[in-house]
């Protein structure tokens, strides 16, 4: 990994600890107090952490030069995606194989955090390419 994209990574990092801690608040009040399904509690805290994530991720780890209406779109339309991966691996691991939500969570987690940085890095944050001369 070259020096400024570990750099990044590690910013992402950092950054996605903060959407994932409003995540797992969810899933865990969700669950614990709310008594939903534990799909559904993760699903809803993805959404209320992604809305953090972008905010953070456009400004600091990115340090974007898109338009807000570009990069939003790409961004959600990326963890639209990563949204199904997550909630489709928690209704798999919790509610069809009998697995423990967090022990299913901290999985799904680990694929959502290669599938969004990827994703944001080459695709939705990605800087304007420089005109030819």
């Amino acid at each position: 990994m070259s020096h400024s994209l570990h750099h990044q990574f590690l910013r992402f990092a950092a950054v996605g600890a903060s959407g994932t801690a409003v995540q797992y608040s969810v899933l865990w009040g969700g669950v614990e107090w709310a008594g939903i399904s534990a799909a559904a509690a993760s699903g809803i805290g993805y959404i209320l952490g992604s809305v953090v994530n972008y905010i953070l991720n456009y400004f600091f780890t990115f340090k974007s030069d898109k338009g807000h209406g570009e990069a939003a779109s790409k961004y959600f339309t990326l963890l639209g995606i990563g949204w199904c991966i997550n909630t489709g691996l928690m209704w798999l691991l919790v509610h069809q194989l009998g697995w423990y939500y967090w022990l299913a969570q901290v999985l799904a987690t680990g694929i959502g955090v290669v599938w969004n940085f990827a994703g944001s890095r080459w695709w939705a944050f990605k800087p304007a390419s420089a005109p030819t001369k």
